[in-house]
């Protein structure tokens, strides 16, 4: 059997695994630091409330209980050592003929220590949570205030980032401000609320069809979000948000999802990484020069014409890239066997902003939807992907709950007493 070490359970991680499940031919180890798969298209509602943590997590153990072949590890990785072929991590060494690295990418701050100390990112479950905590912290603290300059702080809520996620979001408070936060909090005037968003380039969802971006500024400006487009946040020191054009904006709050890196340990060599902190690897997502260490998903970069800087970092790369490592190291047990080279399948691309507001761009034809059809096609597909039946179903009430009385029942934080 010929050990495989997959670094990573994400999307492209998990995707492995599960293809070489209960083969023969292979021992696999699935190291991650967390025990849980995440679903990192739903951490934006874990974050205002609208599911619980639990409903985007699974335990890897209980998807690999009948496996024969897959080891599961807690771990964080320090390094690789190549010539020895061993992973080291804080939990021990860790021998393999195959190494697969699916460790995705992190939030990038651009190395800015400043907004790093104070901004708060939203790439694991933790982060998604302590969003949650802040922000309704932030309105408890709203009411406490003693005077209107004192509460201004608290009703400036600033969302870097003009990506799904940033968008996404934005919708979303914007949405409990007009439905939820007002019955809550009826001390407070909530016309006095307003949510930021902010990103560098024209329009928001710059990487869909300018169709679907029109469509996406049209429906935050119908929520009451101020877009501040083709404008940068340069600095925010946990009081004052400051833009490359000297607009200052009193805040307590600065959600950041303007951009992401790469996660990569010691002992990738410089001369393999790329733009973004990403490892080049070539049409059959070998690291270049190693035949027998692979990387996929948001920490690959596949170089070609089309992509010169690598793939979108989307699920569907990852998945893709994993079918293609599966196919290609099942195939090479075989006596005559030939090995397939990577080729990207487009499934589309889609966001939601609110309610019956959504965008899609279908991977044919350059169709872009929008409205409520759109929105209903974006819930369908994201319950198709959520790991597990009892998951599906509390996501699936949990939407229906709140479709019907404009209301996420999770506005909970927990506290250990001191």
């Amino acid at each position: 059997m010929k050990n495989i070490i997959i670094i990573g359970a994400g999307f492209g991680g998990l995707r492995l695994a599960r293809k070489l499940n209960n083969n023969v031919n292979f021992n696999i180890t699935l190291i991650d630091r967390e025990n849980h798969h995440q679903f990192q298209p739903l951490f934006y509602q874990v974050a205002t409330g609208g599911l619980d943590a639990s409903n985007i997590s699974f335990p890897l153990r209980k998807i690999f209980q009948e496996s024969t072949n897959v080891n599961i590890r807690i771990a964080e990785v320090q390094s690789i050592e190549e010539q020895k072929q061993i992973v080291v991590t804080n939990e021990g060494d860790f021998a393999y003929d195959y190494l697969v690295i699916a460790t995705g990418a992190n939030t990038n701050f651009f190395n800015n220590t400043e907004l790093t100390a104070h901004a708060l990112p939203m790439k694991t479950t933790a982060e998604a949570l302590e969003i949650k905590y802040r922000l309704l912290q932030n309105f408890e603290d709203a009411t406490n205030a003693k005077t209107a300059m004192e509460r201004e702080q608290y009703m400036n809520i600033c969302v870097v980032g003009g990506g799904p996620t940033g968008v996404e979001l934005s919708g979303t408070l914007a949405e409990m401000k007009k439905h939820v936060l007002p019955k809550d909090y009826p001390e407070i005037d909530f016309d006095k609320l307003k949510i930021y968003l902010f990103e560098g380039s024209d329009t928001t969802l710059e990487n869909m069809q300018p169709k679907s971006a029109a469509r996406s500024m049209t429906y935050l400006k119908d929520l009451g979000v101020t877009l501040k487009t083709s404008t940068k946040v340069v600095s925010y020191d946990g009081q004052i948000l400051t833009t490359n054009s000297g607009e200052k904006i009193v805040c307590k709050l600065v959600l950041w999802a303007a951009g992401i890196k790469g996660n990569i340990m010691q002992g990738i060599e410089e001369k393999n990484i790329a733009r973004g902190n990403r490892i080049i690897v070539n049409n059959m997502c070998q690291v270049q020069g190693k035949n027998n260490i692979y990387a996929i998903g948001d920490v690959a970069s596949m170089q070609t014409s089309q992509t010169p800087n690598g793939h979108p970092q989307v699920a569907p790369v990852a998945t893709q890239q994993a079918d293609l490592i599966a196919k290609n190291l099942i195939a090479s047990t075989k006596r005559n066997f030939s090995i397939d080279t990577f080729e990207y399948h487009d499934k589309g691309s889609m966001a939601t902003v609110g309610r019956n507001m959504a965008v899609v761009d279908l991977p044919f034809g350059n169709i872009s939807l929008g409205g409520i059809l759109a929105w209903f096609i974006w819930m369908g597909l994201h319950l198709m992907l959520i790991l597990g039946v009892k998951n599906k179903l509390f996501i699936f009430f949990n939407w229906l709950y709140s479709y019907l009385t404009y209301d996420q029942s999770l506005r909970l934080v927990f506290k250990k007493r001191k």
